[in-house]
């Protein structure tokens, strides 16, 4: 248990650290997946390897791409490449891009940006790696592209029950509060009615993440992890402006002096 807090911890800062020099955006997306991520590339993804070059025999999509930063850091905590490299976000000269390359890091398997298409390549790769487990990472506000609803109803079709999709909802998106802009209360209603084997959990909660990841299923799975935007610093928690804003200097002292006491 204290490792994981430690680990996740870890995450956060490189996040924040990155945020801040970068003077980039997406800071509250990011801190709502970390535990997330943290539990599927530290306890459910099949990675073999040694440190710097690790091969993940699962797949893993982060559809909502603009939480780049967060995988960044996981894949850099994980030792997929040397964390130094997460100095080289989104600046001049670097290689870590604002939104995801496949090419840019080791670790990354599809490239995003557009939100709605992270099912959809999911699919494709549940259907060409079926012995291999696939895990796609969506946002409440991503839920909101018709796009997704095409793909949730042909995995359902095709019974694809090595998928699973994961709803980080946080519960506010862009320019308000998700269920303002379009209600989805009913989320788990809506997954169950399209056939899938929906499942709500806590998404800070890394054992209970774990437990329902591992659940086995006959069907596709949904995980509708319910998070706080901005988890892990006070003043970000449930506040909708570090969608886009970044931390001043001020702002920025106080949130890592938040996260180093932590515990």
């Amino acid at each position: 248990m204290m490792e994981d807090v430690q680990i996740t911890k870890n995450i956060r800062k490189s996040i924040l650290d990155m945020m801040y020099t970068s003077r980039s955006s997406h800071i509250g997306s990011c801190f709502s997946i970390v535990e997330i991520l943290y539990t599927l590339y530290f306890r459910i993804l099949k990675i073999r390897g040694t440190q710097f070059d690790l091969v993940v025999d699962d797949k893993f999509i982060l559809s909502k791409a603009h939480g780049s930063v967060a995988l960044y850091a996981t894949l850099g905590e994980r030792g997929f490449f040397d964390k130094k490299k997460l100095e080289e976000y989104y600046v001049d000269g670097g290689s870590l891009p604002g939104h995801l390359d496949m090419k840019s890091a080791s670790g990354i398997e599809c490239s995003g940006g557009s939100l709605g298409h992270g099912l959809s390549i999911g699919i494709g790769m549940a259907i060409a790696n079926q012995k291999s487990n696939v895990y796609v990472l969506l946002g409440d506000g991503e839920c909101n592209e018709g796009s997704v609803w095409e793909a949730v109803m042909l995995a359902s079709h095709l019974q694809l029950a090595n998928l699973t999709a994961i709803i980080d909802y946080n519960k506010l998106q862009g320019f308000g509060e998700t269920n303002e802009v379009i209600n989805q209360k009913n989320l788990h209603e809506r997954w169950s009615a399209f056939g899938w084997n929906a499942i709500e959990v806590n998404g800070h909660n890394v054992d209970e993440l774990e437990k329902e990841l591992k659940r086995p299923s006959d069907k596709p799975k949904a995980i509708i992890a319910h998070t706080i935007k901005g988890k892990g610093v006070s003043f970000m928690e449930n506040k909708l402006e570090w969608h886009y804003k970044s931390p001043n200097k001020d702002e920025y002292l106080l949130a890592r002096s938040e996260l180093e006491g932590a515990l």
